[in-house]
């Protein structure tokens, strides 16, 4: 008779998968290496099938592996649903959220915004992960984040999500730039060649592309950037224009530069700020109600 795996050896099994390295493993799990290569192997001893291929390469999922990590997921996931689903019949933000954020929102609203929820809830305690969008779906889907802070759309598969506000974008250049004096300012007024925008990987370049209706082989600036503050610095050098969030400029993300802004005299030059959760979570009217809580604090 087939003996029953532990969760924690499930977990342990997951956080391999996940890290490529049964050292980094441990210490995301908090355990020993020996602890937690002793827990894969008696995991794969149950199961009676190799779960892993090691070798002086690497680690590599066995076929059967794939399906039992896909499974070992699912079922740790429905473990912290169980946890989820008693919590919230007590009380709605009585059980800690881990949150996930990208980096053009993160700094620009969360101070604020978690000193209001802080205020309303003392004692809701929130994670705060702040990544890549792509990389922040990975931990959804994983289990180790509940809730993301993101620009929508982004595509993921079965998941929820909520729009919250809309987000401008604005021109952001020195003060002598040319198109500051016009009375009405268009996106195809901007030329691809000035344009500096994020490197890829970012989602914000992606909604800026296509707020200014341009396709990212259209750009000819050999520049890009890894995050908005070194745009600005490149801006301030008279590198190049771009368009910023206005969360960031209201921020205060240009104090110390001599950049000008200015708004277009068009709709829909934003980007739609929103929450994603996965579709069988149990806290989802807790979600919507974090979203509520969100548009108070702004």
């Amino acid at each position: 008779m087939m003996h029953m795996p532990t969760l924690k050896q499930l977990k342990y099994f997951c956080a391999v998968v996940e890290s490529k390295h049964f050292g980094r493993a441990a210490k995301s799990c908090y355990v020993s290496q020996s602890t937690l290569s002793s827990g894969v192997a008696e995991l794969e001893e149950k199961l009676e099938v190799t779960l892993l291929e090691r070798d002086n390469k690497g680690i590599r999922l066995t076929a059967i592996g794939r399906e039992i990590h896909q499974r070992s997921m699912d079922i740790l996931n429905s473990t912290g649903d169980l946890v989820s689903i008693a919590s919230a019949a007590k009380e709605p933000f009585s059980t800690e959220l881990r949150l996930g954020v990208i980096p053009t929102i993160a700094p620009f609203i969360l101070p604020t915004m978690l000193s209001h929820i802080r205020n309303k809830h003392p004692s809701f305690k929130i994670y705060v992960k702040e990544y890549l969008s792509r990389h922040l779906i990975d931990n959804l889907h994983s289990g180790d984040l509940d809730l993301l802070l993101l620009a929508l759309p982004f595509p993921a598969d079965h998941v929820t999500t909520q729009h919250l506000f809309y987000d401008e974008f604005v021109l952001t250049c020195l003060p002598n730039y040319k198109l500051l004096k016009q009375k009405k300012l268009k996106v195809s007024d901007i030329k691809s060649e000035e344009l500096l925008l994020l490197e890829d990987g970012h989602c914000i370049r992606d909604h800026a592309l296509d707020a200014c209706k341009m396709k990212a082989d259209g750009l000819y600036s050999p520049y890009q950037a890894t995050s908005l503050n070194t745009i600005i610095q490149m801006v301030a050098n008279d590198m190049g224009v771009t368009i910023l969030p206005k969360m960031a400029v209201d921020a205060k993300i240009l104090r110390g530069t001599e950049l000008s802004t200015k708004q277009f005299d068009e709709p829909h030059v934003w980007r739609s700020i929103g929450l994603m959760w996965r579709n069988k979570s149990p806290r989802q009217a807790e979600f919507r109600a974090m979203g509520q809580l969100i548009l108070e604090s702004l």
